[in-house]
Formats: structure tokens, sequence, C-alpha cells
């Protein structure tokens, strides 16, 4: 099995089929059509045609990122993808951003072990994540 890492944004379809395949939560689908174009940088991986993981930087692109939608279809997980994702996001965090950038996300345990790998450090007690929805109802 050869795996392909691309600079590559996906289509809403192929972001929403990724986003469920891998356990995350869902969206509208024009919701991800107007999010997706406003992405700072993002990543696939490919299984011959077939897309299989994704992740993304979202964000102003200069003072504040967040790094979001790492996902990997399970068949394809425990092989060292997520890996391969987020050293891909932290490549451009490290030459393409300002050096005073602040890069944040929230991580579901237990894949704040392979975030730590990358730098990234728990924020509390001095700051906690915090989260809402649009809609409140």
């Amino acid at each position: 099995m050869m795996i392909e890492l691309k600079v590559q944004t996906p289509d809403p379809d192929t972001y929403l089929a990724l986003r469920s395949g891998a356990g995350l939560g869902g969206y509208e689908r024009d919701a991800a059509e107007k999010g997706l174009k406003n992405s700072v940088h993002a990543v696939m991986l490919f299984d011959g045609d077939k897309p299989i993981g994704m992740g993304r930087l979202i964000g102003d692109g200069g003072l504040f990122l967040q790094v979001t939608d790492i996902a990997v279809l399970p068949d394809y997980q425990g092989q060292g993808l997520g890996k391969r994702i987020m050293a891909a996001l932290t490549k451009f965090i490290e030459t393409e951003l300002p050096q005073s950038a602040y890069v944040s996300l929230i991580a579901d345990v237990p894949a704040n072990r392979l975030y730590e790998q990358f730098g990234f450090k728990e924020t509390a007690p001095r700051s906690v994540g915090m989260s809402r929805r649009a809609n409140l109802k």
C-alpha cells in the first residue's frame, strides 16, 4: 500500500465523508462549503485515488490559527498516518507562519499524546478550551 500525502483542501462531500468515517461530528453541507474555502492550509492522504485522511489549519493566517479536522479512516488507523498529517501541518506552521503566530487545537483524549509530539502543550489551568454552536437550541 502506497499512501500519498497531498497539499489539498477536500471538497465538501469528501470532507463530510472523512469526518463521518473517522467518527468525528457532522456538519451541514452548506457549512462545509463555506468553511473549507477559508482554510489556511490543508493536507489529504490518498490510497490510490481514495481519500483516507485529512488535516487543516484554519484562522487568520498570521496571528491566530487552529489545527482541526485531523481524521484518518478506521481501516488505516494505527499506521502512523495521523503523525504524517501532523508533520505536514507542523512544517507549514514552522516555515510559513510568523514566529509569533498562536496555533491552538482542541485535543480529544487520547489524541493529545499525538499533538504533544509536535510541540503542543496543555494550557490548563492558565486557560481552558471553550466552545459553543451557533444555534443554541
